[in-house]
Formats: C-alpha cells, sequence, structure tokens
C-alpha cells in the first residue's frame, strides 16, 4: 500500500529566506520551514522517545540504530508489518527466531490502529522485494525490541482514505478521522500558509499581531450573535462576529497595522457551508486606499501560497458590481469558464413573442441569453441552435434574428440558448444560477469547464453602499456593514438618493466564492453618526463608544478580512469546509463528538438569571383536549 508523502508537498521551498521573491521550488523532505532569515531543517523528533519519524528513513540511514514511534497501519502473514505516524510509512520485519518471542509476541498479537515503539536497524530491502510507490520502499527495519504503547478496540471503520465514511461518523469519531492522510495534509498545509501569512505581514510589512475581546456587546445590523449571560440581571455579552470595531479602535490608538488569526461567530442557523464559529485572516490599516488593500493582499497570498500550486499571476483582475452581474449574474462569479450572459434587448424591441414584450415592459425591463456549448445533449431544448431551431418560440423568430443572435452568441451546432426577460437584476440573477446549474450538468457528462488546478482570483468592486431591506424595500441596510465608507463621488446622493450611492468596499473571488472582504472605513463622526441614525433607523447608543473615539482624531483606514476556513476548502480541493477544520460543527451546528449544545441544569443558570422555556409537547396537548 501506498501512503503518500505529504510532507514533501508541504515543505517543498518553504525554506526560502525572508524578503526572497516567491518562486516554484523543487525539494524532498528536509526542506524546512521558514523560521527565520536561516535555512532551517525541522527536527520532528526532539524532546521525544523516538529517534526518527516513519516518512524520513533513506537509503542514506542504512545501518543506523533507530528508535519509532507509530500506529500499525496493517499486518502482512505476522512477517511484516506498516508502521504509520505524521510523517508516512515504514516496512518493519517481525522476528522470527525463538529469542525475540516477546518482540514477535507483541507485533504480531496488537490490534491494527494500536501504538507501538519499536527500536531496530535499518536494512535494505532483499532484491525485488522494493516499493517503488512508497518513499521508504527500499528499506525496512530489523526490529530488535518493541513496546505496545497503547492497544486498540474495534475500530467504528477503516482509518484509510479510500474507505468510505458518512461525514456524520467521520465527526462523531473526529480525533479518528484525523489520522487520514487528507485531514492530515490539510491542517498541516493550513498551519503552514498561516505561518507564511504571519512572516509576511509582521516580518516584512510591519503588522502588530493583536488579540482583540471575545466577549463584547451587541452590535447592530450583520448576522444575527451568539448571546452570552452575565450575572448582571439581564445584561448580555455578544460574541463578535468579527473584530470589525476593535480594529478600527486600534487604528484610533495609533497602532497603524493590525493582524490577528482571528475566531469569529454567527448564529445563522442551520447552512451547510457555513460554522457557526470560523477563523479570518483579519487586517487594518492607517492611511490606506482600496489600491494598497488590494495590492497587500495578492502578496500575501502570493507569499504564502503552496509550492506544489502553479504560482499565482498579480495583479488580479477586477470587474465592477455591476459588470459582475450583468455577466455572470452574481457578485461572485467563477471566472473558469465562458458561458457569459448577453444582452440581446436590441434584437427584440419589435419582437411578436409575447414573453419578451412582457420583459421588455417592466422598469429597466431586458433581455438577456447564455449559450450552453454543446447544451443540446443535457438540457431541455429552449432554442437549440441546428438548422431547424426546434422550439416552441422559433417560428416566432425572424431569419435576421436568428442570424444576427448567432453571430453575437457565436453559436454552434448542438449549442443551447436560454433567454429569460424581465427586470434586469432579477433577469442576470435567473441566468446566472442557470450557468452554474448547466456547467454542473455539462460536467456530469463528461465535459471539463471548470480546472480543479487553476485557481482564478478575482476583485469586484464599487458595490452599492445599501440595499433595500426584504422585508421592507422601503428601508436600507448596509451591504457589507455600517462603517464602510461611500465613494467619495457619490457622497452627494446621501442626503437625496442614498440607494444610488456606490461604496468603497471590495470583495475577493476564488472559483465562484467570497474568500474575502473589505472596505475604506467611515473615518467621520458626523457621517458615521448620520448613516446610522438618519439612513440605516441604528441605535447609535450601541456605538457611542466608536462614535466617541472618532472624534479624537481618527487617522483614514480600512482593512479586510480573508475566511481562512474557505481559502484552505478551495486550495485543498476539499469538498466542504468542515474538512479543513480540526474539530467542526455539523451543519446544524452540533458537535456529534461531544454532543454539545448540551443541557445545562437549572441550577446552574440561576446565578445568570435565566430560564429555560421549554416547546410545548404537541402530543401532550392533544391528549389534554
Amino acid at each position: 500500500m501506498y501512503f503518500p508523502s505529504w510532507l514533501s508537498q508541504l515543505c517543498r521551498g518553504l525554506s526560502r529566506p525572508i524578503g526572497s521573491t516567491p518562486q516554484p521550488i523543487l525539494g524532498s523532505l528536509s526542506r524546512s520551514l521558514v523560521l527565520s532569515s536561516q535555512r532551517r531543517i525541522p527536527e520532528f523528533s526532539s524532546f521525544v522517545a523516538r529517534t526518527n519519524t516513519c516518512g524520513e528513513l533513506r537509503s542514506s540511514h542504512l545501518g543506523q540504530e533507530v528508535t519509532l514511534c507509530g500506529w500499525i497501519q496493517y499486518r502482512r502473514q505476522n512477517i511484516f508489518l506498516v508502521l504509520r505516524d505524521f510523517h508516512g510509512l515504514i516496512q518493519v520485519v517481525i522476528p522470527q527466531d525463538e529469542s525475540a518471542a516477546s518482540v514477535k509476541k507483541i507485533l504480531c498479537e496488537a490490534p491494527v490502529e494500536s501504538v507501538v515503539q519499536v527500536s531496530g536497524t535499518v536494512i535494505s530491502r532483499p532484491p525485488g522485494q522494493e516499493n517503488p510507490k512508497m518513499p521508504t520502499g527500499d528499506i525496512e527495519i530489523k526490529v530488535k525490541t518493541a513496546k505496545l504503547l497503547n492497544s486498540c478496540k474495534k475500530l467504528p471503520f477503516e482509518v484509510k482514505d479510500f474507505v468510505k465514511k458518512t461525514e456524520t461518523l467521520r465527526l462523531r469519531y473526529r480525533y479518528l478521522d484525523l489520522r487520514s492522510f487528507q485531514m492530515q495534509y490539510n491542517l498541516r498545509l493550513r498551519s503552514q500558509m498561516v505561518m507564511k501569512m504571519r512572516e509576511y505581514l509582521c516580518n516584512l510589512h510591519g503588522f502588530v499581531d493583536i488579540e482583540t475581546p471575545t466577549l463584547f456587546k451587541r452590535t447592530p445590523g450583520g448576522a444575527k450573535e451568539f448571546l452570552v449571560p452575565s450575572r448582571e440581571p439581564g445584561k448580555f455579552y455578544s460574541l463578535p462576529q468579527s473584530p470589525q470595531q476593535f480594529k478600527q479602535l486600534l487604528m484610533v490608538g495609533g497602532l497603524d497595522r493590525y493582524f490577528q488569526v482571528a475566531r469569529c461567530y454567527r448564529d445563522e442557523g442551520s447552512r451547510p457551508d457555513r460554522q457557526p464559529e470560523f477563523t479570518q485572516i483579519d487586517i487594518e490599516m492607517s492611511f490606506v486606499d482600496q489600491t494598497g488593500i488590494q495590492s497587500l493582499i495578492e502578496g500575501l497570498l502570493q507569499y504564502s501560497w503552496p509550492n506544489d500550486k502553479d504560482p499565482l499571476v498579480l495583479p488580479f483582475p477586477s470587474v465592477t458590481f455591476a459588470e459582475a452581474l450583468a455577466t455572470y449574474g452574481t457578485d461572485k462569479p467563477d471566472t473558469r469558464f465562458g458561458m457569459k450572459i448577453v444582452d440581446i434587448s436590441d434584437m427584440f424591441r419589435n419582437t411578436e413573442i409575447g414573453l419578451l414584450q412582457d420583459g421588455l415592459s417592466k422598469p429597466q425591463g431586458t433581455i438577456k441569453a447564455i449559450c450552453v456549448p454543446e447544451g443540446a445533449e443535457v438540457l431541455p431544448v429552449f432554442l437549440k441552435a441546428n438548422k431547424n431551431w426546434n422550439s416552441p418560440v422559433a417560428k416566432f423568430i425572424m431569419e435576421e434574428q436568428r442570424l444576427e443572435l448567432t453571430r453575437r452568441m457565436e453559436i454552434q451546432e448542438e449549442d443551447v440558448i436560454l433567454l429569460t426577460a424581465g427586470e434586469h437584476k432579477k433577469a442576470c440573477s435567473l441566468l446566472g444560477k442557470l450557468r452554474l446549474e448547466c456547467a454542473d450538468l455539462l460536467e456530469m457528462r463528461g465535459m471539463v469547464l471548470r480546472d480543479t488546478s487553476l485557481f482564478s482570483f478575482l476583485w469586484v468592486v464599487d458595490f452599492p453602499l445599501f440595499l433595500p431591506k426584504e422585508e421592507n424595500p422601503r428601508e436600507l441596510e448596509s451591504t457589507h456593514h455600517p462603517f464602510t465608507a461611500p465613494h467619495p463621488s457619490d457622497i452627494y446622493l446621501l442626503y437625496t438618493e442614498p440607494e444610488k450611492v456606490r461604496s468603497q468596499h471590495f470583495d475577493l473571488v476564488l472559483n465562484g466564492s467570497e474568500i474575502g472582504g473589505g472596505s475604506i472605513r467611515i473615518h467621520d463622526a458626523d457621517l458615521q453618526r448620520y448613516i446610522l441614525a438618519t439612513l440605516l433607523k441604528e441605535d447609535v447608543k450601541l456605538l457611542s463608544h466608536l462614535l466617541q473615539a472618532l472624534e479624537y482624531g481618527a487617522p483614514p483606514h480600512g482593512g479586510i478580512a480573508l475566511g481562512l476556513d474557505r481559502l484552505m476548502c478551495l486550495v485543498t480541493g476539499a469538498p466542504s469546509i468542515r474538512d479543513v477544520i480540526a474539530f467542526p460543527k455539523s451543519f446544524r451546528g452540533h458537535d456529534l463528538m461531544s454532543s454539545a449544545p448540551d443541557s445545562v441544569p437549572s441550577e446552574e443558570l440561576k446565578p445568570y438569571h435565566i430560564q429555560v422555556s421549554w416547546p410545548a409537547d404537541p402530543e401532550a396537548e392533544k391528549s389534554s383536549l
């Protein structure tokens, strides 16, 4: 069996001296992490009972006496066993002679996944028995002594990546799931990327790593927050959904450049792509503009990018929010493939097709289309681009319209055209969703549209400062958060047509997922108060501390937060963000391993002046009627 030596991927090129330009570097397991300006080899066996790791031994170690610790991966005919640790696999020869009966007994009777310590000599494998698929495949260990450090009882599942397990089972026994190659790789890569980010920000660009409080107060707007009771009746802390206010206050305090690997919390209920607690790379700077923050982040990602991936090309492309919506139907477009939205309103101004007439007659009415390549094989036909154009509406399309549509959309045989008509934003949003659905269908049929090895970064800028509330469209809410500064060219509209104001908010998108959001902040107290009280109808008393701070010489400032969990999910190709978090919650927000959240005895709630109101039992109510 081949156990991939993931550490060679992680350590490759990470010995680059501080300040050097990132370049793809080939290397081996001896490539080191950058811990200082000198190249250093990580000492994986310092301070512990082993002399070496299972994955590091090679033919160059022949004849050496070694002590190894690890888990029994599998055993073959009581002659060999494979020992595994975080570094890799090594084959161990079980002694067969009578004098080593006690060693043989330990190694033959210990169940798979038991933890053992073995000492012996590194020897060559017999000719013809080498395993070129294993990094340690030329050698084996001739054991002299062995200790059973801990026996393993019957496992709920095999600790092998190719063995399929339900996610519920994996989360329930997370400590076993963490032993898998993929989880080891994901978490160690995450650790190394964060280390490189710290180095880039703190060592190369003078950022200060500062921890901000976890117990805070309720913040107006944004996501729902978790409440933490206090011993004062009726008073609660809130867990911050981000360190937003604190990092702005640090700028007022003159820290100039702040950075934190921040834990954040949002009570968003059952959402499969979210976690109630998550991690951000949180950044704030004084005297900076939008371009400066974007350049910083591009450099940060390039510096910390894994060396087994293609190097990033800078600068990242940029589109406005309006362009993204009009071209891709979303503010987080996947630009790895085409199928762009095309406006064909001018072609059908005098159409007799009722559906299109109705769409054009609406406010901001438009007709949009996308071309699905070879879509005739997978889609119910609306406009199939063959010589007959077999569609219920084809008979209403004039010949010149067909020719112009074919030219403008670059239609080929067996392509399918999807049309929609109506209000601009709704039409674009609908086609944006269809675009992704069509891509899924085509890829299920074997067409390659979204290259999994390609990382397509995109800045989306010029978001609207406000959006109408869903529950009451006459009222406004912040698109980003209420501390985002308006675009300098649109400030005059705040007092007349605030819904038209653009913001200095920008998102970083990777392969169709938002991985970061930032903005230039409001540093003028009067402007901040006007937006909170007059436009957003928020209680300014909740933010009196921030408004007061802005009156004491607050510098212009801005920042960004990168979603570390989402970024690592995309970098590793994991199917879920839960696969890049050591101990995640289920999509319902439960810790299946420890059964959290859990009930608390009523006497423990008394100091917090809380009583639980249990929901009524519907069956009990029925029986009482």
